[in-house]
């Protein structure tokens, strides 16, 4: 089995500034005509800022009950409504100067599993052809911890979940299809705007102990602790019309905490839903005319809990989640009005797969040694979760100290060489017949003029991501380029990336990292050869190809057998009524005898709704269950003589703006007969309720 070195010798070549040589595995370099011809397409793309833009919106919300959560690894933490609703917000900028296109996706997700990106360029390919391949589709997660799991095919990251759940891989896969699918239908002419700055007490990091093990001649070139830079693109058709934005900003999706149950964006969702209607581009039932994204960066040791645990100045977690993306937003709008610099150039990409268990690092990516990257295995701290979703026990245990905190761990600490400090409690990647995360990974660069987007499949550190960027700036010099973005988790998901001194530390962001203490120089070393290829317009080979296990994956979790009610009630009925008034800030509440959110997820659409009658009598919608303002929470209701009711409370806490009047509140639902297994719709409202 060959390492990265032997498969991008070629590149290697170019970094060193030698003549290319073909080697085992290598890939072969352009032709001379291939050559000369990207070059003339480059030369066609300097100083041209046409381009062609597309964006869409599409639901990917999964089961709103009894699934559990993917983010903080707690068992009991399980699905049981919806704050808001998940998306997946798709953009399409085709270049017509060089002819090619990128599509970037940012997902109201965790991560974006392999699997996922499998069969998401599956179903592109099956509709648009050659048009879309994994070198120019990227997807990205926001890493909401508040969505439902169960959507990886690797055992790893569904043991919380109690295996695989079809239900939401569908969900998830057949929506962001569908965004990038609408969004390249919407290609049209457009001009892009670029705007980036500093966005200053809205994050912090939550391993400072293990940032100031980085060199001090490292740290001094930095004002803070945490990247605080707000990079932001602006899209505008030709005809004027505003067609949406994308930001990257480091931090975390926790300002929801390990014991929610309701499926939200949190801060990233809210702050992405308050642009896309300051903009018009929301309305309850209306078309995704406009498209905001707050996509994520290296957030690997960021909270937006600034005041320390899971404080994000609130008193809750929605208020947590609200300052968060209020904050967010203000900056964003802020760019949004001061983006002034066109962006020029075309185009371009390159991807490559990596087998990162099996990485030997050349001495100028390390420490001026040979170093090798490990089978992928988490350490002990790891199971006391980070600072904003505490676990189990305590951080920083390394060999050395995992004697002294020995009493507090039930498991058996060991470790490999090659990991070095950390103390093993599981060795995902020697587990048979597969390995239980994946260990060939996708790397890639896109580049939109002179903005240059570095995916990763893992979760980096502040200086990790530093780092990564200054080596990938460095191979980009002379191609215009000026901002250089992690975007990330991206394309799969195989946990974090720590720098090696903050690896020794193991705190959990250490002990996180997967593939051993020199993760970071190996993606150093394997990102130097692909930006290299892109600036010298040469091929990279694919490397080698992941695996596809859509059929050795094993769900445990039941679905729905059958809805029951009450004799003398219908599905639908109020089991307990609003009151006849609320005032402006009270929170109206209404509970319903419904079905499971499994037998229908309301894909497009919605489980309530809240109406105001107008003046001719008929009601209009004023807020759905995508807006994160009311709420939509379901629980099992044990009922004689069967155990399968549920009660369905929609609450809607009243915003202190709301304008007086007659409001009602709506649900929607499905259940399930348990003669013949269809299923029927229903529905319910509240009596009419004045606020005052």
């Amino acid at each position: 089995m060959r390492t990265l070195n032997a498969r991008l010798a070629p590149v290697l070549g170019l970094l060193l500034g030698c003549v290319l040589t073909l080697g085992p595995g290598a890939a072969p370099r352009l032709s001379t005509a291939d050559a000369q011809e990207g070059a003339a397409r480059a030369d066609a793309c300097a100083g041209s800022a046409n381009f062609l833009i597309g964006a869409a919106r599409s639901d990917i919300t999964g089961p709103a009950a009894e699934v559990g959560m993917m983010g903080y690894g707690q068992v009991g933490q399980k699905t049981e409504g919806i704050h808001q609703r998940l998306y997946s917000r798709a953009f399409v900028i085709a270049s017509p100067c060089n002819g090619r296109r990128v599509a970037f996706v940012s997902a109201d997700l965790g991560m974006v599993f392999q699997a996922v990106k499998q069969q998401v360029v599956e179903r592109l390919r099956s509709k648009l052809g050659d048009t879309f391949s994994d070198d120019n589709v990227l997807l990205s997660a926001t890493h909401t911890h508040s969505g439902p799991g169960g959507f990886s095919h690797y055992t790893f990251y569904n043991l919380t979940t109690f295996g695989f759940v079809p239900q939401n891989f569908e969900a998830i896969v057949s929506g962001i299809t569908d965004s990038i699918l609408r969004a390249n239908a919407r290609l049209a002419e457009g001009s892009l705007r670029l705007s980036s700055g500093d966005l200053h007490g809205a994050s912090a990091n939550r391993s400072p102990e293990a940032y100031l093990r980085n060199p001090e001649s490292e740290r001094v070139r930095y004002p803070g602790n945490v990247d605080t830079r707000m990079t932001l693109l602006r899209m505008t058709g030709a005809d004027g019309r505003e067609l949406g934005l994308v930001n990257w900003f480091a931090v975390h999706a926790t300002s929801f905490g390990n014991t929610n149950h309701l499926i939200t964006g949190d801060n990233k969702g809210l702050a992405a839903h308050a642009f896309e209607v300051e903009q018009g581009g929301r309305t309850p039932g209306g078309p995704d005319t406009f498209v905001a994204a707050f996509a994520n960066s290296n957030e690997g040791d960021v909270t937006p809990n600034i005041l320390g645990g899971t404080n994000g100045g609130g008193a809750n977690d929605f208020e947590d989640a609200a300052i968060s993306a209020k904050k967010q937003y203000d900056f964003a709008a802020h760019l949004w009005s001061h983006a002034a610099m066109p962006v020029m150039g075309g185009v371009d990409y390159r991807h490559t797969y990596v087998k990162m268990d099996a990485v030997d690092v050349a001495p100028a990516f390390a420490d001026g040694g040979e170093h090798r990257t490990c089978p992928a295995a988490i350490g002990l701290s790891m199971l006391a979760g980070a600072e904003d979703g505490p676990g189990f026990g305590a951080e920083g245990a390394t060999c050395e100290n995992v004697h002294d905190l020995w009493s507090q761990f039930s498991c058996s600490a060991v470790t490999t060489p090659c990991q070095g400090e950390k103390p093993i409690v599981l060795e995902m990647g020697t587990m048979k017949p597969y390995p239980w995360s994946p260990e060939v990974l996708p790397l890639q660069v896109v580049t939109v003029g002179p903005l240059a987007l570095v995916a990763v499949p893992f979760e980096m550190t502040t200086m990790a991501g530093r780092r990564l960027r200054d080596t990938v700036r460095a191979q980009l010099q002379g191609l215009g380029v000026t901002d250089v973005v992690i975007a990330g988790p991206a394309n799969a998901y195989s946990g974090y990336v720590a720098t090696r001194e903050e690896y020794a530390r193991q705190d959990y962001e250490g002990a996180s990292t997967h593939f051993g203490p020199w993760t970071l120089a190996a993606l150093q070393q394997s990102f130097a050869g692909l930006a290299a290829s892109l600036r010298e317009g040469v091929a990279v080979a694919p490397g080698p190809t992941p695996r596809d296990l859509r059929k050795a994956v094993v769900g445990l979790q039941p679905g729905v057998v059958f809805d029951d009610k009450l004799l003398w009630v219908d599905f639908g009925a109020v089991a307990e009524e609003a009151k006849a008034s609320y005032a402006r800030g009270d929170t109206a509440s209404v509970t319903f005898w419904g079905g499971h959110p499994r037998n229908d997820l309301k894909t497009g659409g919605t489980f309530l709704r809240v109406q105001r009658r107008e003046l001719d009598g008929t009601w209009r919608d004023v807020a759905n269950d995508g807006d994160g303002v009311a709420l939509y929470h379901w629980q099992r209701e044990y009922c004689v003589p069967t155990l399968a009711c549920s009660q369905v409370r929609i609450t809607w806490p009243i915003p202190r703006d709301t304008p007086p009047g007659t409001y009602r509140l709506v649900h929607e639902g499905n259940w399930k007969s348990g003669w013949d297994g269809r299923i029927h719709p229903y529905s319910g409202s509240s009596r009419p309720f004045t606020v005052r």
